[in-house]
């Protein structure tokens, strides 16, 4: 099953994305955007930018968890995971989105 973009509105009215692997785990989430169109534009970004291994950095939360996150071009941050029991949960999450983001359907959510 592959994978899908979820667009959908938060409660404080922003609109947000979110990645879902084709077993329906989250494996990506985005910032609030006040507008649809500029949360659109963070998909396609992650579409483009997910091919890119390069692109992922893995962090460590302050409770010492890790987790990655993927940054555009211009080293803005796009999307982040969940947090991870070991790097290796990490980079197996960093190797899920590579495969989901580029062909993944949108679930418009907000229409």
């Amino acid at each position: 099953m592959a994978g899908k973009f979820e667009l959908y509105k938060d409660k404080a009215g922003e609109f947000r994305f979110r990645l879902k692997a084709g077993n329906g785990e989250n494996i990506l989430a985005s910032e609030g955007y006040k507008e649809k169109d500029s949360a659109e534009n963070g998909i396609a970004s992650v579409r483009k930018n997910a091919a890119d291994e390069a692109r992922f950095e893995i962090k460590e939360s302050t409770s010492g968890k890790p987790y990655f996150v993927l940054k555009a071009g211009n080293h803005q941050v796009i999307g982040q995971s969940q947090m991870y029991d070991s790097e290796g949960g990490a980079k197996s999450g960093v190797q899920s989105v590579m495969n989901a983001a580029p062909d993944a359907s949108l679930d418009d959510q907000t229409a």
